[in-house]
C-alpha cells in the first residue's frame, strides 16, 4: 500500500465508491505532492473520472479517507472548492457566450482580479493559438477549440491542487507541446497536478504515474520503474511493408508473442527475442519483405499499458468485419487501390462563414480503398470539409463528388453512400446501447434477421456485451466513441469519413479502431480520416495537411518526411529531461528544442557539431547518463515543422 503523508496535497487511502453492484473505484491509495504531476492511466471504464470526480468533491466515496489541499473529503467538500481548479471531459463551457465571456467568468468565480488576469490570459491565448477567436460563441468552435478553451479556463488561476481529466484530448500537437510547457511552469509555484491521459507519450512526462484497471492501481511509480515492470522483451521492426508483415507475424506468433504497428515500425512483445528474431527473418524474407532494422529496444510506456491491459481483458474478434456475398475480400496484405476508381474529389473546395474563410479552395481526391489521413491543427478547416463532403454543409464556392454523387445537387444521395462520425457523439444519451443500434439501423434500411445480426456485431465490436441495456449516458467516454463508430458503418457503407473516431480512447481500443479500418480498407471501402494522433498518421497510406483552411502538404508518410524536415532530429535521453529545455535551447546550433514521449527532440543543422557540445554540457552536469541519438524525424515533427514555417511566411507578409 502506498505511504502516505498528510502534508501532501492529495492523499487519499483505500478509496471506494460503487454504484449499485459496481465497484467503480475499489480500494486506491495514492499520494500526490505539491510541486509533483500525478498521471494516472487505464482503459476506458477503469474508474479515473470516477476518481477525479471524488477529488474535486463532486463525488463522495463510499469508503476510505480522501484529502485534498489541507481539506478531509466529503465533509469540507465546500471549502476544498476555493483550493484548486478542475477541467472534466465533459465541456464546462457556456455556449451562448463568447470565448472572453467564457474567460471573464471562470476568472471572476475563481476570484482574480482584472489586473491579475491580463499577463496570464496573454500567455494562454498565446499557446492556445485562441486569441483570432475571441468574440467567436463558445458554441460556434470546433471540438479541439472547445477543448482547449476549457483548458484557459482552468488555469486562469493558479491553484494549490490541478485535476485534468483527459485535457488534451482532440488537440493538435502544437498546442499539446505548449500546454505541456505550462504545466512545468506551474510545478515551479508548488501547484500539485493530477492529469488522466489517453496519450501515453504524456504519461512519460509526469513525475510518477498510476495503472489502472477495474477500479484498482495495478502499477504504481515513476515512468522508468513501471517500464521497467514488463517481464517480456520488445523487438522493433522496420520493414517495407509494416502492414502485410503485421497480419503475417501475429498469424505465426499468435500463442508465442504479440505484435502492433507502433508509429512507421512494428512491436514485438516477446520472452525470447533471439529466437524471435530468427523466426521473423525467415518469415519475412519467404515474403519477400525486406527488413530494415530488427533489434531490441527498451519498452515504452504503451507497451507495458497494452500489453498488460490485453492480458486482463477478453480478446477482440480476430475478424473485425464478418464478410458478405456482396464484399469484395482483397487478398491478404493487399488493398483496392485503382486510380480510375476516385471516391471523393473536390476542386476548389470553398467555405465561408460571413468574412471568415474556413476552407479555401481545397482540390484532392481520393482513391477506392485507400485509407486518407486528413491532418491540421484545430480551426484549420477539417470538420467542415467533411460536413460539406457528406451532404451536411453548402460550399460557398468550387463543388466535387462523393461516390460518384455531387455535393451539392445529389447530397440527399451521398448520405445513404457514407457512414460518418463526428467529433460530437451522435448519439441519443437517454437511449440505451441496443435502442441506438436499432435507431440507426431504421435509418439505413436495416430490419430483421439482417439488424439482428448486425446489432450482435456492434455490441461485439464496441466491447460491450452485458451493458445491451444500459443508458448511453452512463458508459465511458471510449466506449460512446466504439458505439458511435458502429452505428456509423452499420449498413457497410463504401465510403467512411472518421472525424477524430480515437480521441480520448485508450491506446488498446486504438489499435482495435485501426484493426478495423485495415479491414474495412481491405474490402475496398475507402476511409477518410482525422486524426491528431501522429502515430496514426504513419497507419495512413497518404496524408493531406490543412492550416488555416488551405492545404499545404499532400503524400505518403515517407514522403513528408523526407521532404519537408531539413534539419536533424537529436533525441536526447535523460531523468527529467524538462527541466533542461532553457538550457538545451540556448546551446549554439540548436534550432528547437520540443518534449517527444520520455525525452526530448532536438532540431538541429550540424548534428555532429551539436552532440560534441552536449556532450561537453552533459560533463559539466556531471549527467553521464544522457543519451544523444539522432532518429528519422517523426510525423510529429513534420506536423510541427510546417506548421511553424507557414507561420514564419506569414509573418514576413
Amino acid at each position: 500500500m502506498t505511504t502516505v503523508s498528510d502534508d501532501a496535497a492529495i492523499v487519499a487511502e483505500q478509496l471506494t465508491r460503487t454504484f449499485g453492484d459496481l465497484a467503480a473505484v475499489d480500494g486506491l491509495s495514492l499520494m500526490v505532492e505539491s510541486g509533483e504531476i500525478y498521471g494516472l492511466v487505464g482503459p476506458d471504464g477503469a474508474g479515473k473520472t470516477t476518481t477525479l470526480r471524488m477529488l474535486a468533491g463532486l463525488l463522495d466515496p463510499c469508503g476510505g479517507r480522501l484529502r485534498v489541499a489541507g481539506c478531509d473529503l466529503p465533509a469540507q467538500s465546500d471549502a476544498v472548492k476555493t483550493h484548486l481548479a478542475y477541467m472534466s471531459q465533459r465541456f464546462g463551457l457556456y455556449p451562448d457566450l463568447t470565448v472572453d465571456e467564457n474567460i471573464d467568468f471562470y476568472a471572476d468565480l475563481y476570484g482574480v482580479s482584472r489586473g491579475e488576469r491580463a499577463d496570464r490570459l496573454d500567455e494562454l491565448l498565446d499557446f492556445s493559438n485562441m486569441r483570432p477567436f475571441r468574440k467567436r460563441l463558445a458554441g460556434n468552435l470546433s471540438g479541439g477549440m472547445k477543448q482547449k478553451l476549457q483548458l484557459i479556463c482552468a488555469l486562469i488561476h493558479t491553484p494549490r491542487v490541478l485535476l485534468l481529466d483527459e485535457p488534451t484530448n482532440g488537440v493538435d500537437p502544437v498546442s499539446r507541446r505548449d500546454f505541456w510547457r505550462i504545466l512545468y511552469r506551474m510545478l515551479k509555484a508548488g501547484v500539485a497536478i493530477l492529469v488522466t491521459t489517453a496519450y501515453l507519450d504524456e504519461a512519460e512526462r509526469c513525475n510518477r504515474i498510476g495503472l489502472m484497471d477495474h477500479g484498482r492501481l495495478i502499477a504504481q511509480g515513476d515512468p522508468a520503474a513501471v517500464r521497467r515492470s514488463l517481464p517480456l522483451k520488445i523487438l522493433e521492426l522496420r520493414c517495407s511493408a509494416c502492414r502485410k508483415a503485421r497480419r503475417m507475424l501475429r498469424q505465426e506468433f499468435a500463442d508465442d508473442a504479440g505484435v502492433d504497428l507502433y508509429g512507421d515500425s512494428l512491436h514485438i512483445v516477446c520472452r525470447d527475442p533471439v529466437a524471435i528474431t530468427r523466426r521473423t527473418k525467415r518469415i519475412l524474407d519467404q515474403a519477400g519483405i525486406a527488413i530494415k532494422d530488427i533489434r531490441s529496444i527498451a519498452p515504452s510506456l504503451e507497451d507495458v499499458f497494452v500489453s498488460t491491459v490485453a492480458a486482463r481483458a477478453k480478446a477482440a474478434p480476430d475478424d473485425a468485419e464478418a464478410a458478405t456475398p456482396t464484399d469484395h475480400v482483397a487478398p491478404a496484405g493487399e488493398r483496392i487501390h485503382a486510380d480510375s476508381e476516385i471516391a471523393v474529389q473536390v476542386e476548389g473546395l470553398t467555405r465561408r462563414f460571413g468574412s471568415f474563410t474556413a476552407v479555401d479552395h481545397l482540390d484532392l481526391s481520393v482513391a477506392r480503398g485507400e485509407i486518407f489521413g486528413f491532418l491540421g491543427p484545430n480551426g484549420a478547416g477539417k470538420s467542415t470539409t467533411i460536413r460539406m463532403l457528406c451532404g451536411l454543409l453548402s460550399p460557398s464556392e468550387g463543388g466535387g463528388s462523393v461516390a460518384g454523387c455531387d455535393i451539392v445537387s445529389k447530397a440527399e444521395a451521398i448520405k445513404q453512400q457514407i457512414g460518418y462520425m463526428s467529433q460530437k457523439f451522435s448519439l441519443y444519451e437517454d437511449l440505451t446501447v441496443s435502442e441506438n443500434i436499432a435507431f440507426y439501423g431504421g435509418i439505413y434500411g436495416l430490419d430483421g434477421e439482417r439488424l439482428a445480426e448486425r446489432r450482435a456485431w456492434a455490441i461485439r465490436m464496441a466491447g460491450l456485451e452485458g451493458r445491451e441495456n444500459h443508458p448511453t449516458r452512463r458508459l465511458a467516454g471510449g466506449w460512446k466513441q466504439r458505439l458511435s463508430l458502429a452505428c456509423a458503418i452499420l449498413h457497410r457503407p463504401p465510403i467512411v469519413f472518421l472525424d477524430e473516431p480515437t480521441s480520448g480512447v485508450d491506446p488498446l481500443s486504438r489499435r482495435r479502431f485501426w484493426d478495423l479500418i485495415y479491414d474495412m480498407a481491405g474490402r475496398g471501402r475507402t476511409v477518410f480520416v482525422t486524426t491528431h494522433y501522429m502515430e496514426e498518421a504513419e497507419y495512413c497510406d497518404r496524408v493531406a495537411l490543412i492550416y488555416r483552411g488551405r492545404m499545404i502538404a499532400l503524400g505518403t508518410p515517407r514522403e513528408l518526411k523526407a521532404q519537408w524536415v531539413d534539419e536533424t532530429i537529436l533525441d536526447l535521453r535523460c531523468p527529467r529531461p524538462q527541466k533542461l529545455m532553457d538550457r538545451l535551447a540556448a546551446v549554439e546550433g540548436v534550432l528547437d528544442v520540443a518534449l517527444f514521449g520520455a525525452g526530448l527532440h532536438l532540431k538541429v543543422n550540424d548534428a555532429e557539431a551539436v552532440t560534441v557540445r552536449l556532450r561537453e554540457m552533459a560533463e559539466r552536469l556531471e549527467m553521464a547518463d544522457m543519451i544523444v541519438t539522432p532518429v528519422p524525424p517523426s510525423m510529429e515533427d513534420v506536423f510541427v515543422s510546417l506548421i511553424e514555417k507557414e507561420d514564419r511566411q506569414d509573418a514576413k507578409h
